[in-house]
């Protein structure tokens, strides 16, 4: 694997721990998926222990960071410049369901600026990583978006809200316009995983909207590294709208404007 800094050594280790739990706690799903009540209950249970496990090593390794995680909320930390942005299991559908595509996420923020990001795919073991400034990685394979300029070559991924959320209509309309355009479109399920294949070049590109920051804090540094792009859907904040779109340079312009149409 390449020189990692000491900050990323510390959200790898990190990711990893937790990692290992959720790895465990997937095959048990996995045998409670034939039971009756369903394996709901134990998803929420590992949800939160692989985040008690991030906050205790995160905390521990570097004291008084503060934390934006999806069980726990806000945590104020003691320095205000750094704060965590955590998601233990983004992906947890999937992780109820027994299909093995789910992830940690850990992206840092400093004095407003997203400057580190890890992705660990716990059951294909591959651990998406970067350091504003620094490139991003696959284990120890350096990552380039992909170089596709042409909307019909490119394959996209979304995803849609959550049952009872707003937006359906307009996000099925989005899909419909970006389909007519292009090679197709996958919903893994994921926002993560979603912008760290934008990363590895297996995605061309890749919108949602409504997102919380843990979701894309990560990833969005990781496909800044790999050469990517990332704008806000309708050219805002994604960071407070949670509206994000990523690409390579040529076809962002073209995906945004497929979406918007939308």
């Amino acid at each position: 694997m390449p020189q990692t800094s000491a900050l990323l050594n510390v959200m790898i280790a990190a990711a990893r721990k937790a990692g290992r739990a959720l790895a465990r706690d997937f095959g048990e799903v996995e045998n409670l998926q034939v039971s009756r009540k369903g394996p709901s209950d134990f998803v929420s249970s590992a949800d939160i222990k692989a985040e008690k496990t991030l906050f205790e090593e995160l905390s521990k390794a570097r004291p008084g960071y503060g934390f934006v995680m999806e069980e726990r909320g806000v945590v104020e930390g003691t320095d205000k410049t750094n704060r965590w942005l955590v998601d233990p299991l983004d992906g947890t559908t999937n992780f109820l369901h027994a299909i093995p595509h789910f992830a940690v996420s850990i992206g840092l923020e400093r004095e407003g600026v997203l400057v580190a990001g890890v992705i660990y795919n716990v059951v294909r073991d591959e651990l998406f990583w970067a350091e504003k400034g620094a490139g991003a990685y696959l284990n120890d394979r350096r990552l380039r978006v992909a170089a596709r300029a042409d909307m019909r070559d490119a394959l996209f991924a979304t995803g849609t809200p959550f049952l009872g959320k707003p937006g359906h209509d307009k996000a099925l309309k989005e899909i419909g316009n970006v389909i007519a355009k292009s090679a197709g479109i996958r919903r893994f399920g994921s926002a993560a995983l979603d912008l760290a294949y934008v990363a590895a070049g297996r995605f061309d590109g890749y919108w949602e909207r409504n997102l919380n920051v843990w979701d894309i804090a990560a990833g969005t540094v990781i496909v800044r590294e790999a050469g990517g792009t990332v704008i806000e859907v309708d050219g805002g904040d994604f960071m407070q709208t949670g509206s994000i779109l990523a690409s390579n340079a040529s076809l962002t312009p073209l995906l945004a404007k497929a979406v918007r149409e939308g």
